[in-house]
C-alpha cells in the first residue's frame, strides 16, 4: 500500500470514530496509534515504539511522556497526546513538551490530539525546543504538500541529521509565507516604502507613504488579477474571447431546486477543493452551491465570489473558472482526482476573493 493510501485509511477510520471517542486515553489508541504504524513503526515493539516513556532530570522525576520512537535504543521523536477535542494552542500543552525535550537526546517532539498534529524541534538553541512548530499535519484535512513533509518521519526515509536541516526551511518558510501574507492585506510603511522609493524621489514623509500605501495595494489587486487569468489561459489552453458570461439560479425558483440532487461526485469534488484551499482560507468559508446544470463552489455561499464550477453529471465532465472579465473558461476533466491539477489556479482565485471586497455580477450558463 503506498503511503498516501496508508494515510487516507487511518483518516477514514478517525473520522468514523471521532464522534464516539470520549477520553484521552480512547484518544490515544483509536487515533495515533494507527498514524504511527501507518509511518511504518512497529507499534508493538517497545524497543521502537515506547509508551509513557520516562523523561527524568534533576527537575522533571519520573515525567512520562505518552510515546517515544527508538533508533538504536535512543528516543528520536517524543510524542505527547491530548484529548481530540482539546485546543493544542493553550500554552500548558506546549510547556509540557517543552519540559520533556530538554530531558531527553530527542531531536523532534510532536504535539498532537489525535487530529492535529504539530511538530517541533530546536533551530534556535540546541535541545531547546522552539516555541513555534515548523511543521502542522492535519489528518483530516491534508494535501499532497503536507503528505510529503509528513512521509520525511517515516521509518523507512526518516533521518534525523537531513530532517533538521528540512525543519529549518520549512519553519522560515512557514515564517515568510506570513509576512508575506500579511503585507498584501495590510502592507507595513517599511515594506511600501522599498517599492515607492524605486519610483518616488522625493521624501517620503507620512503623508506620502500613505498615499503610495493605497496605491500599492490597488496594484496588489491587479498583479493578483492579471495572475490568475494568465494561469487560466495557459492551463485551459481556451480561447477565452469564445466563451460567454455564466448565470446564477434564481433562488425563488422552487421548480429548479427541486429536481437537485447532489451526488457522491460533487460532494467529493467540494471535499477535494476545500483539502486544497484549507492553507489559503478558513475551512467554513468554502461553500458550494448546486443547481440543476452545474456545482458551484464559492465563499460565504456567494454566488459573485464563485472560486469554480463543475460538470459532473454526463458522460463529459468539466471544470471551470472565471476570468477578470467574469468570463467563464472551462475544460474537460477524466477524473475527479485531476482537480488537484488545478491546485495553483483555485488557490489564486481564493485569495483573491478573500481579500477583495467587489464581487463578480455573473449569470448563469
Amino acid at each position: 500500500m503506498d503511503f498516501i493510501d496508508a494515510i487516507k485509511d487511518v483518516a477514514q477510520h478517525i473520522e468514523r470514530l471521532k464522534d464516539s471517542v470520549q477520553t484521552e486515553q480512547a484518544a490515544k489508541t483509536a487515533f495515533v496509534l494507527p498514524l504511527i504504524q501507518a509511518l511504518g513503526y512497529k507499534i508493538f515493539d517497545t524497543t521502537e515504539v515506547c509508551p509513557e516513556y520516562i523523561a527524568a532530570t534533576p527537575g522533571l522525576k519520573g515525567e512520562k511522556v505518552d510515546y517515544a520512537i527508538l533508533i538504536n535504543g535512543v528516543p528520536s521523536i517524543l510524542i505527547e497526546c491530548k484529548f481530540h477535542k482539546n485546543d493544542l494552542a493553550h500554552p500548558k500543552n506546549s510547556s509540557q513538551l517543552f519540559k520533556y525535550f530538554s530531558a531527553t537526546q530527542a531531536r523532534f517532539s510532536v504535539l498532537t490530539n489525535g487530529i492535529h498534529y504539530w511538530f517541533y524541534t530546536d533551530t534556535e538553541k540546541t535541545h531547546i525546543m522552539d516555541e513555534k512548530p515548523f511543521f502542522e499535519f492535519n489528518i483530516l484535512d491534508f494535501n499532497e504538500s503536507s503528505i510529503n513533509e509528513l512521509k520525511k518521519f517515516s521509518r523507512e526515509v526518516f533521518n534525523p541529521d537531513e530532517m533538521a536541516s528540512c525543519a529549518r526551511q520549512l519553519l522560515y518558510k512557514k515564517e515568510i509565507n506570513r509576512l508575506i501574507s500579511e503585507q498584501f492585506t495590510n502592507p507595513s510603511p517599511d515594506f511600501v516604502k522599498l517599492f515607492a522609493g524605486q519610483v518616488y524621489k522625493g521624501h517620503m514623509v507620512a503623508a506620502v507613504v500613505e498615499k503610495f500605501t493605497e496605491i500599492f495595494k490597488g496594484c496588489l489587486k491587479d498583479y493578483i488579477n492579471e495572475r490568475i487569468n494568465d494561469k487560466i489561459r495557459s492551463a485551459m489552453d481556451i480561447d477565452i474571447s469564445d466563451t460567454t458570461k455564466i448565470d446564477v439560479p434564481d433562488p425563488l425558483n422552487t421548480e429548479v431546486i427541486d429536481t437537485i440532487v447532489t451526488t457522491a461526485d460533487e460532494m467529493e469534488s467540494f471535499y477535494i477543493i476545500k483539502s486544497i484551499l484549507r492553507d489559503v482560507i478558513e475551512l467554513p468559508r468554502i461553500q458550494y452551491k448546486d443547481t440543476k446544470n452545474y456545482f458551484g463552489v464559492n465563499i460565504d455561499g456567494k454566488a459573485g465570489k464563485t472560486i469554480c464550477r463543475l460538470w459532473l453529471n454526463s458522460e463529459k465532465k468539466y471544470i471551470g473558472f472565471l476570468d477578470i472579465n467574469n468570463k467563464e473558461v472551462k475544460t474537460p476533466i477524466n477524473s475527479l482526482d485531476e482537480i488537484y491539477k488545478f491546485a495553483k489556479i483555485l488557490k489564486d482565485r481564493a485569495i483573491f476573493l478573500a481579500k477583495n471586497k467587489i464581487e463578480a455580477e455573473v449569470t448563469e450558463q
